[in-house]
């Protein structure tokens, strides 16, 4: 009856695996990053060029670096999945896009 009172006898240890492939290659989290930071960057603008014939580049750059930084927080959650340089970097990468996004002018909106 005390056997299983700390290990449960079901667990698929996937956190486990997914930590050993993030030790031996530890840039692979930082890649992960970079790729869902283009994806909503390079995708939103292109998509709003097409729609509308211009695209907010610095807009699309604040809701990719938010994206990436989000997914940072939640793979910060569990130890061994994301190095602090990376979610450091992603803060940088947030603010200083929301930085540009807040000194963008707009030939619109001079």
């Amino acid at each position: 009856m005390v056997d299983y009172l700390y290990n449960l006898p079901n667990s698929t240890d996937l956190d486990e695996i997914s930590t050993d492939i993030i030790t031996i290659t530890p840039s692979l989290s930082g890649f992960f990053l970079f790729v869902v930071f283009l994806l909503f960057f390079i995708g939103g603008s292109t998509r709003q060029k097409i729609r509308t014939g211009t695209a907010d580049y610095s807009a699309w750059a604040v809701v990719g670096s938010v994206a990436m930084w989000l997914l940072a927080l939640i793979m910060s959650v569990r130890s061994g999945f994301i190095q602090f340089d990376w979610l450091i970097i992603s803060v940088v990468i947030s603010i200083g896009s929301a930085t540009w996004f807040f000194l963008d002018r707009k030939v619109s909106e001079i």
